[in-house]
Order: structure tokens, then C-alpha cells, then sequence
């Protein structure tokens, strides 16, 4: 029987099982240039909201984390930083071109001997229940299709008093920022894309994504569903962007 189901990517209603494929060829097109976009379309804010989110995890030398769709590395070299030498950081990401520019990343920076890489679906983590101390995902669960399935499989990889760490862009809480916020994404990202990447399509659909990702209430609920609890969330320059918590207790 088929899936009839749809979801969105960006403002575009797609077949369910067809937006993980449309996804991979945004990020197949932009892993080249991401660092330096995320620079450029952040004026280096980025930096701050993962250097925030890394403070949250607080991970002590020899305990693991996982690092869903973590791209480029910037998290996973954070967090390895923190569990040391005999601690564990597995980086994961489903899209191979981004992997391997995190991979190439973390060897350049001398982090092999504690962080292992795998191409994985965040949705379908495949790791034991009660693995990790620590579960991060960065800018990744609005381009998840199941976010359901994507929250539960995180808190189930969990250890018993496990933190889960969402940092990602969610919605601004000053009414005026937003027209501002609104101008600067859909007219200045995607010219930017298009002189810098050469590719305006795809940060057309990031300005998009973000749009339709759910708002900091609803992203909590969801997470208190998926059975974690003690959920919060900071917001971060004026709401643009948010980091969720939860813990597996």
C-alpha cells in the first residue's frame, strides 16, 4: 500500500517519502560553501548560539554524546573537547557530502582518538537504548520529515538522566523585529546564495524551512510527548533562534 502522506519542504507541499530525497540535494549543493555561508548569513552569531549550546551540555571527561545531523562538526568538536580522551563523541549527519566535511574537519583539528562518524537517519538512530549521556542537534530537526519519530528516537538513545539539546531557528518574540527578520531572510539570504554559492534555490528553501519549523510552545510539546521531561527552552538573539532541553529520567 502507498504513502499518501505529504509534508512540506519549504513553502511546497511534497510526498512524505520524497522530502528526505529533496533535502539531500540542497545539502549536497551547499556543503562546499557552508562554513563560509553560515559566517556570512549569521554575521558570525552562530558561533555564540553553539558556543551557548555547548555550555548547557556540560559533559565531564569520559562521557559520551551523540551529535544528530551535525554537518560540519562545529558541536561534536565542542562536545569531544569536553568527554576527553577516554570519553566518546559519535558524529552522525544522513547526508554524505556534509559528513565527510565534518569528518575531514574534526581530523584537521586532531580530534580522532575519541569521536567516531556514521551516516545515519535521525529518525531511526541506530544505537542501543541508553547510550549516550548527551544528544545534541543543531539547525538539523527542521529538515527532519518525521520530527515525532526523529524526538523519540533521540530520547531512547538516551542514558537515564540524559539531556537532549535542540538549538535551532525558531521565531522571533518582538513583533517588531520580525518584518525586519522576514526582509533580511527571503532578499538578502537568497542573494547570497546566489553570489556566494551560486545556488539562491537553496537558501530560498532554508529561509522557508524556517518559517514552517514549529515555534518554541509547540517544539516543547512535542518534546513532552516524545517522553522527555524537565523540557525548557532559551531564547537567543530576540527568539531568531532557540535551544530546547529535555531529559530522559
Amino acid at each position: 500500500m502507498s504513502d499518501t502522506r505529504s509534508t512540506d519542504f519549504g513553502y511546497e507541499r511534497v510526498p512524505w517519502n520524497e522530502k528526505s530525497r529533496r533535502v539531500r540535494g540542497v545539502f549536497d549543493s551547499v556543503a562546499s560553501n557552508y562554513d563560509l555561508m553560515n559566517d556570512l548569513m549569521s554575521g558570525g552569531l552562530h558561533r555564540l548560539w553553539k558556543q551557548f549550546t555547548l555550555s548547557l551540555a556540560n559533559l565531564r571527561p569520559g562521557q559520551r554524546a551523540l551529535d544528530v545531523a551535525g554537518g560540519t562538526g562545529d558541536l561534536a568538536a565542542g562536545l569531544a573537547r569536553q568527554v576527553g580522551d577516554r570519553g566518546l563523541v559519535v558524529l552522525t549527519d544522513i547526508n554524505a557530502a556534509m559528513l565527510t566535511r565534518g569528518r575531514d574537519r574534526l581530523i584537521n583539528e586532531g580530534l580522532v582518538s575519541n569521536v567516531r562518524v556514521a551516516q545515519v537517519n535521525a529518525e531511526k538512530l541506530p544505537f542501543a537504548d541508553s547510550t549516550f549521556d548527551c544528544v545534541t542537534i543543531g539547525f538539523g530537526l527542521r529538515n527532519v520529515t518525521d520530527k515525532p519519530a526523529a524526538l523519540a528516537s533521540m530520547r531512547r538513545v538516551l542514558k537515564p538522566g540524559g539531556q537532549l539539546l535542540i538549538l535551532e531557528f525558531s521565531h522571533p518574540t518582538s513583533a517588531a523585529l520580525r518584518p525586519l527578520y522576514d526582509a533580511y531572510s527571503f532578499r538578502v539570504l537568497p542573494l547570497l546564495g546566489k553570489l556566494v554559492a551560486g545556488d539562491e534555490a537553496s537558501y530560498r528553501y532554508l529561509a522557508e524551512s524556517i518559517r514552517m519549523h514549529p515555534d518554541q510552545e509547540t517544539l516543547l510539546g512535542m518534546m513532552r510527548d516524545a517522553g522527555l521531561e524537565g523540557c525548557r527552552y532559551h531564547n537567543l538573539t530576540g527568539g531568531i533562534v532557540a535551544v530546547h532541553r529535555g531529559y530522559r529520567y
